[in-house]
């Protein structure tokens, strides 16, 4: 039995759906196929409610036609990884395959075990910086860390906590962070410890690619502090390991209320001006929208012209459609943390995307708007 997602297994997924997921819901990205939207895990209580939750929801996402599985080791205080490694463990008991489904999470964020501390600068004293996982000089913005030794070290744990020999994608989680205080060049140098440290892990089988979760760094001005190039990122992966290199994810913040991935262009490729989508694609870059309904707040009183592009039956359908439809975005994340929020969002799966000719109208009409 494979350890990861294979190309095999996720046809095979997909197949299963045969009948009931439209046509454009799977996509074939980097030799796995990708539903085009995903579970995230991010929000909730670090309790054992909100735990049964998301196990309960991430079961229901697999069964129902979502095969994207998204964390980070941060999230819920290491608990939202758990939930997951609990609901891998029930899918096994329903038939389903490993290599059906894509487990992505991050690492970056230095984040407690389980519960808070009560003293937290001692919890991350003993644990990291008395056996020497990290230096106080390793620590951008009071939270963040991307050496290799720290890296390794939250890998190890992910992989622990998700109950799984790969993570399918791993990604340095706002690795822009470090930008607040540390000059380009040596962020740059970062960069290239981690991307080698992430390439060795890919060669040990713990990860199967890697890439980076952002928030600012890829939908500003070129000129912002924080803004990352796209492809000064994937020049230090080839010199790392060549064409044959793994850096083939990102993840950009994108929905009808923050539209800088599709409209910006802040990528400067070969002398040409790109957007973020238009770099990605053209760098063989696979790109994830996370905050597809930005905690909600893009998923009700939109304009009249949205619903007559769209159709659909509710707001937080056109929102989702608007982002799985976008040229570019692979699959959609969704936060999703009780079988209900999965029901509803799952309802799509057996929806086509827009075509180019909607798409197109809800931007003319926007303008006109």
């Amino acid at each position: 039995m494979s350890k990861s997602a294979t190309k095999e297994g996720t046809t095979g997924y997909a197949k299963k759906f045969a009948g009931r997921a439209a046509e454009g819901h799977f996509r074939e990205t980097q030799r796995l196929v990708f539903s085009s939207i995903g579970i995230g895990t991010y929000l909730g209580q670090p309790d054992a409610k909100t735990d049964e939750g998301y196990t309960s929801a991430v079961v229901a996402a697999v069964e129902n036609g979502i095969n994207v599985i998204d964390a980070a080791i941060n999230y819920r205080l290491q608990r939202s990884e758990r939930s997951i490694g609990a609901a891998i463990q029930k899918l096994a008991g329903k038939g389903f395959l490993r290599e059906e489904f894509v487990v992505c999470t991050k690492g970056g964020y230095l984040t407690p075990d389980d519960a808070m501390p009560t003293d937290p600068n001692d919890y991350f004293f003993r644990e990291y910086i008395q056996p020497g996982v990290f230096s106080a000089k390793d620590i951008a913005a009071g939270s963040h860390c991307m050496t290799p030794k720290f890296l390794k070290n939250q890998l190890g744990r992910s992989l622990k906590n998700l109950g799984v020999d790969c993570v399918d994608v791993y990604y340095l989680h706002n690795p822009e962070t470090q930008l607040s205080e540390v000059s380009k060049e040596e962020f740059l140098n970062r960069v290239r410890e981690a991307f080698t440290f992430l390439e060795s892990a890919v060669e040990a089988g713990e990860i199967q690619y890697y890439g980076m979760a952002t928030w600012n760094g890829f939908r500003q001005d070129a000129r912002a502090r924080d803004a990352m190039q796209l492809g000064e990122i994937v020049q230090i992966a080839q010199e790392i390991a060549g064409g044959r290199h793994h850096f083939r994810f990102v993840q950009v913040p994108f929905n009808l209320g923050m539209t800088e991935a599709l409209t910006l262009g802040s990528q400067s490729l070969r002398g040409h001006h790109r957007t973020i989508m238009e770099a990605a694609g053209e760098l063989d870059v696979t790109l994830i929208a996370s905050a597809s309904l930005l905690q909600g707040q893009v998923a009700r009183n939109l304009p009249e012209f949205v619903a007559e592009a769209l159709g659909l039956e509710n707001d937080a359908e056109r929102a989702l459609q608007f982002v799985r439809s976008s040229p570019g975005i692979t699959t959609a994340l969704v936060g999703m943390s009780r079988v209900e929020h999965v029901k509803a969002n799952a309802r799509l799966v057996s929806v086509p995307p827009a075509t180019v000719e909607e798409f197109s109208k809800l931007f003319s009409r926007g303008e006109g708007a």
